[in-house]
């Protein structure tokens, strides 16, 4: 009996906890299916903050250039169906079904993990679809990550920032040389980072990484600390100015014949829309940030625009983030806040004890936060009096919102 969708879901997401570092399980998995990672040029994108605009932003300027673009990013925020797209058109319940049927014996015999099954799964269905380009977005750090197989025409690392330091390490220079395990002999790395001191680090870790690979040219090209993209732009805030930036770069980096005009680029870019990147719906505004970099950028682009009054935010946030910060941040742009938590987070969750607390000492805090855990309930309680409704926090919780209020 053949799978059936919602059977590879319930196969894979299991798989979702188990973080394994290196290339060689997905590498197998590639190859059982004929190496579909070879078949067209790359554009790779790594970051703290920023990766997935950047990667949008490329793939709807190349497809403006008239190619046939895969694109792979992750998380998803409602179906797993968006981590995989050619021209726009997500991958099909069938495929998804399909592939996963054929991979499964090696995915048990090698104890595959979700991100490496989901890798291997992108360019396969990107081959089968005749993608003639694709941008592939890091899942974690650069390194190790599974889609560091590729050997890309462009590589990118857009922005660093204290995230999952578990695992790419505790300090930003930690973290750096992490991302900047994506560069390759002879291809363009594309430095987006602001920061003279992590530029360096990147700039020295791309050879380093280079240097391990036997050698060869490191091409190391920096865009300047000041530039930001002066054309159209369909992402509001000021920080996806810089995002634009970075991709135009990355664009500009690409072998000639797919390199697209300044006009293909700006039309691209016109029509570009990242769900969940101040991501406004009538008096709705969701943004995944889920770091400080991110709530940073987020209060920036609050401060910017002039949104309806009050606004009441909707936070819930995963145990494992530097959520006081967070909302430390957050705080002087908004009027009001309800806490919860998002349901997708089992695992990961607020620690509810330790969030009583802090609102019980937090100088302050008691005024602005209200804890509402019940999800709904909380959602219908942000609403009451708002000019604006914020939901940020993780990805979780946007798209658990977006799924509640039927906004898929």
């Amino acid at each position: 009996m053949s799978l059936g969708y919602q059977e590879a879901l319930d196969f894979l997401f299991p798989r979702v906890t188990t973080i394994k570092f290196g290339l060689d399980t997905t590498r197998a998995l590639l190859a059982s299916v004929g190496d579909p990672h070879r078949l067209c040029p790359i554009v790779h994108v790594a970051g703290t903050n920023g990766k997935g605009s950047v990667s949008t932003l490329v793939a709807r300027a190349l497809e403006a250039s008239g190619w046939k673009v895969g694109l792979y990013t992750s998380p998803h925020l409602v179906s797993f169906r968006e981590r995989i797209a050619v021209d726009q058109v997500q991958i099909s319940e069938s495929a998804v079904a399909m592939w996963t049927e054929r991979l499964m014996p090696l995915i048990e015999a090698r104890q595959a993990t979700f991100f490496e099954v989901t890798t291997a799964m992108a360019f396969a269905d990107f081959a089968a679809r005749g993608a003639e380009v694709v941008v592939a977005e890091v899942g974690l750090g650069g390194r190790l990550d599974s889609t560091n197989v590729v050997d890309p025409a462009v590589s990118v690392v857009t922005r660093i920032a204290l995230d999952h330091t578990r695992y790419l390490g505790e300090t930003l220079d930690a973290i750096a040389r992490e991302k900047a395990g994506i560069a390759k002999p002879g291809v363009p790395f594309i430095i987006g980072e602001r920061d003279p001191a992590l530029v360096a680090v990147l700039r020295e870790a791309a050879r380093s990484a280079i240097r391990v690979r036997r050698g060869g040219r490191a091409d190391v090209r920096v865009v300047p600390p000041k530039y930001l993209w002066d054309g159209p732009l369909g992402l509001e805030g000021g920080h996806q100015r810089r995002n634009a930036g970075v991709a135009y770069a990355a664009l500009m980096a690409l072998p000639e014949r797919y390199r697209p005009t300044r006009q293909q680029v700006e039309e691209g870019f016109a029509v570009t829309r990242v769900p969940g990147r101040f991501d406004r719906r009538g008096r709705w505004l969701f943004d995944v940030a889920h770091n400080p970099d991110g709530i940073a950028a987020l209060v920036t682009a609050i401060r910017e625009t002039a949104l309806p009054r009050p606004v009441k935010a909707l936070v819930s946030i995963l145990e494992d983030k530097e959520w006081p910060e967070m909302l430390d941040r957050l705080a002087p742009v908004i009027d009001a806040g309800v806490l919860t938590i998002a349901p997708s987070t089992a695992g990961r969750r607020w620690d509810q004890d330790r969030l009583k607390r802090w609102l019980r000492t937090g100088e302050g805090r008691k005024q602005l936060w209200q804890l509402e855990p019940d999800f709904g309930a909380a959602l219908a309680r942000v609403q009451e009096g708002a000019g604006t409704v914020l939901v940020t926090g993780s990805f979780h919780t946007v798209g658990d919102a977006l799924s509640y209020l039927g906004l898929e």
